[in-house]
This record gives structure tokens, C-alpha cells and sequence, in this order.
């Protein structure tokens, strides 16, 4: 019968571990603070069995063809289709999301990652490149042993966005989950194993940063791809650096959403709910600041605090939830200092603000009106639920103050002018952008950030140059000359 629950702290070498010597990592589940299972950071023997593991089965993969390596990938994502509800429910409890939410838009997302890259596997092809009687050959070639470390607000998504295109392309891994929720990357690695892929070919390891910094120093390491803050990913990428390992950073944003006064106001405020509150507002890409055009503001903000009040704030794995706890007490405690800045510097509270009366780390669903450029809720990134509404004039205003930001993670336009919406999203300097929409991301399309907010991009076939690298072959067709 089916086990839900991860059986040991590690997974290496086709197989749980378990070493209690490791520093203890207590699980907590978001809505009651309650401790659901403890598991152990790994120690330097285990990590070296991971790396191991690892490179022996990267080179029996790397044999694979990537025909084979698809059909891996593609059971794999049939298993976690028909596991989605108990995944879901484990996904829950790891980081507190409604079962709501979970049930469309975790395993069911890791899922699209595995079947897409399934798909695109045997496309791996390289080019001939004519040069007259001479030609050039392209080969396109695994990395080798490659590190993922994921953040804590999408454990089961983040694994397989990373596993999914690197096994296509003929990689190993080696994942860190997040100390915070460090269950449902284990379960990707149980599915993989059953679905055919080599033992070793997926490990789980867990712990703190002192285990993330083993990973990417070891030299046994191609590469590097992080899930996480812009401090994180500063301190990431110039260790990975120090080796010239490649890497992907997907890290943070503070992202405008820029709402005009023609647009449907019931898709604009939809869109803005979409890109504060969704996760309890724990999304990288979300629109937390959101530019309204001065001729709506105040329709705006009078629907939007309509549709709060639908919000439906329980207990997560009753389907009926909408609106979830924050991830742990310490996330709860860093997003209350941010309302608390917002008030003192002067922005108009218009709902929310307040922890919510029950057991667990749940705040309601904050927005602020009346923010300034200036204001610290408009300039840092808060990840949590709390939206800053900023009034504009003009388009060129827009696009100017939208741009002022160390960050470049996404950005979002509502108009019904789409000359306009093609206009504005032209110029906003964005990685993963939006037109009456906001916080969509198939796996069809490319995910990441420019300017601080990352480097490299995951999903999509734009993801396939991040995961392998290129030889190419000089073919003289005649006699080589020589100056002697």
C-alpha cells in the first residue's frame, strides 16, 4: 500500500537514509504550529553519498537515450497524476497552502514539468553547420553531477521545475528542499525511482545553509540552481562562481502590476487577488505593487474590499479553505513588521492588518492605499499577504516608476487597449510578464528574472541551454596546410 509520509530524513542511491546524528530539523504544520515529523540535517557522509551516488549514475544516463530518458520522465509524471491527492495532502501540511490549492497547482504542476521535458527529451539534437567542403557538428552534452536547493513555498513544484529538464538532458541530481518543508521533494524521489530512473540519479538531502554551501563548493559539481531570496542567491552565485560552475537563480522580485482606467475591473481586481494573495501572498512573481490609475482607485479599492470579504479562511485541508497560514511563525512575525512599517510611514490601511484569531501563523489578507515610491512596503520585497496600492497619472509615469526597482522578476498590464498593453509590457524591464492576467506560468513557456531578480531561465525549451552545453566538431574534408 501507498505510504504518504517520507519514511527517513535523505534519499540516496534509490533509497531512504536516515543518520540521527545530523543536527534535528522539526516539521511544523503551518495551521496548528504543531510538530508533524522531525528529520535530520545531513552530515558530511551523507552528502558525500549523495555526490557519489550521483556521478555513477549520471554516467549510466548520460548512455541512456533520450528517448528512454523521456519515457522515465513521462511515468513518472503518470504516477504523480494518480498520486495527486495524497501528494496534495502532503504538500499541505508541509507548508500550509489549502488543499485547494494544492490539488491544482502543486504535484499537478510538477507533473506538467516532467511530462513536458518527457516530451522535449528525444529533441535534444545538435546542427550541421556547412562551411563548403568542410563542416562543424554540434553535439549537445549533459553538464554531469548538477545541484538544485529549493525554497519553502512550492517544494513539490521547485523539485521537479529543477529535476525535470535536468534528467533530460542527461544530468544527475543532488536537491536541498528548504529546512521549512522538507517532505514532498522526498516523494519526487520515490516516484523517479519507480518510474526507472537509476538509482542515485535524484537525491534528497536535507538541511541548513551549512549543507546548501557543502553542495555547491564540492567539485564534483557542474552546476548550480537556486530557488530562493536575492541575499541567498548573492552568496550562492559567487560560490558557485569561484569554480565557474554554471548556474540558475531564480530569486525574488518586487513586482509592479500596472491597472489602467479602461480596464474590466473585475479582472483587474481579480488579477491584483491573484498577485498578493494566492500562497497567502508567498509567490517570488507576485504584483505587490500595484500601480491604479487615478480615475478607478477608489472603484478599485471599494471592489477589492468586496472580494476579500469571500476569502474564506480555515482550516487547509478542509476544500473549502481559500485563504491559509503563513509558512512558520518566523515568516508571520517578519510579514507583521512590514504592516507595522506601512502604518508608521503613512499608508492608508484599508483592510486587513491583523493576525487572525485561531491556532496556527495566519494573517489576513492586508492592503494598503495611499503608498509612496519611498515607503519601505513599496520597496522590499514582503512575501507575505499584504498588497501596497499606488496611485499614477500618466503611462510614461507608470512605466517609469514601475522600472524603479532593483528587481525584474515580472510585471503585469489590465487595459483594454491592447496597442497599449503590448506598449507598456515592451517597456517594463521583466522577465515573466502578464497582459490582463497575472501569476500564470505553464511549463510551455520561459520563468525568470533580470536585474537582481535572477539568472537563467527555467521551464520551456529555453530551459534546455541552462541544463546542457554544446561541443562542437571541426570536419576538414581535405589536406591540412601548414606554414611548415
Amino acid at each position: 500500500m501507498y505510504d504518504p509520509q517520507p519514511s527517513a530524513s535523505h534519499y540516496i542511491d534509490g533509497a531512504y537514509v536516515e543518520d540521527n546524528t545530523g543536527t534535528p530539523i522539526p516539521v511544523i504544520y503551518p495551521a496548528t504550529g504543531e510538530v508533524i515529523a522531525t528529520l535530520h540535517a545531513a552530515t558530511p557522509a551523507v552528502i558525500d553519498a549523495a555526490l557519489a551516488a550521483a556521478e555513477i549514475a549520471q554516467k549510466q544516463w548520460a548512455r541512456v537515450t533520450p528517448r528512454e530518458r523521456g519515457r522515465v520522465l513521462t511515468r513518472a509524471a503518470q504516477i504523480m497524476r494518480a498520486r495527486n491527492r495524497e501528494l496534495s495532502v502532503l504538500e499541505t501540511r508541509d507548508t500550509g497552502k489549502p488543499l485547494q490549492e494544492t490539488l491544482v497547482a502543486d504535484a499537478t504542476s510538477g507533473a506538467d514539468a516532467l511530462e513536458y521535458f518527457g516530451g522535449v527529451a528525444n529533441g535534444l539534437t545538435g546542427e550541421h553547420i556547412p562551411l563548403g567542403d568542410d563542416w562543424v557538428y554540434t553535439i549537445r552534452e549533459a553538464l554531469g553531477v548538477c545541484v538544485g536547493i529549493g525554497a519553502w513555498n512550492y517544494p513539490t513544484q521547485i523539485a521537479c521545475w529543477k529535476a525535470a529538464p535536468a534528467l533530460a538532458c542527461g544530468n544527475a541530481m543532488v536537491f536541498k528542499p528548504s529546512e521549512t518543508t522538507p517532505l514532498c521533494a522526498l516523494k519526487i524521489a520515490e516516484i523517479l525511482t519507480e518510474a526507472g530512473a537509476p538509482a542515485g540519479l535524484f537525491n534528497v538531502v536535507q538541511g541548513m545553509g551549512a549543507v546548501g554551501a557543502a553542495l555547491v563548493t564540492d567539485p564534483r559539481v557542474a552546476k548550480v540552481s537556486l530557488t530562493g531570496s536575492v541575499p541567498t542567491g548573492r552568496k550562492v552565485y559567487a560560490a558557485a562562481a569561484e569554480q565557474m560552475k554554471h548556474v540558475t537563480m531564480e530569486l525574488g522580485g518586487k513586482s509592479p502590476l500596472v491597472i489602467f482606467d479602461d480596464a474590466d475591473l473585475d479582472n483587474a481586481v481579480g488579477g491584483a487577488i491573484n498577485g498578493n494573495f494566492y500562497s497567502s501572498g508567498q509567490v517570488c512573481s507576485n504584483g505587490t505593487r500595484v500601480f491604479v490609475q487615478k480615475g478607478i482607485k477608489e472603484a478599485f479599492l471599494a471592489r477589492l474590499a468586496e472580494r476579500l470579504k469571500n476569502a474564506v479562511i480555515g482550516d487547509p485541508l478542509d476544500e473549502a479553505t481559500s485563504f491559509g497560514p503563513m509558512v512558520s511563525d518566523r515568516q508571520m512575525q517578519i510579514v507583521q513588521g512590514y504592516i507595522e512599517k506601512g502604518k508608521a510611514e503613512g499608508a492608508r490601511l484599508v483592510s486587513g492588518g491583523g493576525r487572525v484569531d485561531r491556532d496556527g501563523f495566519y494573517l489576513e489578507p492586508t492592503v494598503f492605499a495611499d503608498v509612496t515610491d519611498d515607503m519601505t512596503i513599496a520597496r522590499e520585497e514582503i512575501f507575505g499577504p499584504v498588497m501596497a496600492v499606488l496611485d499614477f497619472d500618466t503611462e510614461a509615469e507608470a512605466i517609469a516608476r514601475a522600472n524603479a526597482t532593483e528587481y525584474g522578476l515580472s510585471a503585469g498590464v489590465f487595459t483594454r487597449d491592447l496597442s497599449r498593453g503590448h506598449r507598456v509590457i515592451g517597456q517594463l524591464r521583466a522577465g515573466s510578464c502578464f497582459i490582463n492576467s497575472y501569476n500564470d506560468a505553464p511549463v510551455e513557456a520561459p520563468f525568470g528574472g533580470v536585474k537582481a531578480s535572477g539568472v537563467g531561465r527555467e521551464n520551456s525549451k529555453a530551459a534546455l541551454d541552462h541544463w546542457s552545453q554544446l561541443k562542437s566538431v571541426y570536419v576538414r574534408m581535405g589536406d591540412v596546410e601548414a606554414a611548415f
